[in-house]
């Protein structure tokens, strides 16, 4: 398994390697050791989830106040443009994104740790997304920022097609900078 350090500090990027053969194929899709090696404590993780979203939908921008909210997300079924904003004051990233692809082909796993808003956009007819979460969800923690925020300018390569009404009534960014810098 190769490991990726993506341009924001502390998001990592697993890439497996699968085995091919006349049954189909077989790959480890999370290695407890390399993520230590990586400074990851797997039994940290306490819930998982699932999403099933349709082509062009949009989930995100989320993320967690407080302790924040480390996950390790990857796409099992289809395929998802994945999008991360780094929301961590002080941080010599802060404000920028990075983009990545998670598919069912390569068997990636996105390591985004505390601080980093989420989001993607599904670009296959069905696209299920797997997350691994280090907390509990609180509602009374959630952040969000619109989609589609000018300030960000963040590029998703689809035209919309679906959305929830939290997602696209979510505030901007220039309010979040107030709230994170109070």
């Amino acid at each position: 398994m190769r490991v990726e350090h993506l341009e924001l500090e502390g998001v990592l990027l697993f890439v497996p390697t699968p085995s091919h053969d006349d049954r189909g194929l077989f790959t480890r899709t999370f290695d407890a050791a390399i993520a230590a090696e990586h400074g990851l404590d797997h039994t940290a993780f306490v819930q998982d989830s699932q999403s099933r979203s349709r082509l062009g939908t949009i989930r995100g921008m989320h993320g967690r106040s407080g302790r924040g909210e480390a996950k390790l997300v990857r796409a099992a079924h289809g395929a998802v443009l994945d999008l991360l904003v780094d929301a961590r004051p002080g941080s010599p990233t802060f404000g920028s994104h990075v983009t990545v692809r998670l598919d069912d082909v390569s068997f990636a796993h996105l390591y985004v740790p505390p601080g980093i808003l989420h989001g993607y956009q599904a670009l296959t007819e069905h696209a299920d997304v797997c997350y691994r979460i280090d907390r509990e969800h609180d509602p009374a923690e959630d952040l969000a920022v619109r989609y589609d925020d000018p300030d960000l300018a963040l590029p998703w390569p689809l035209p919309v097609t679906a959305i929830s009404e939290r997602d696209r009534s979510a505030g901007s960014w220039k309010e979040l900078r107030s709230i994170l810098s109070a």
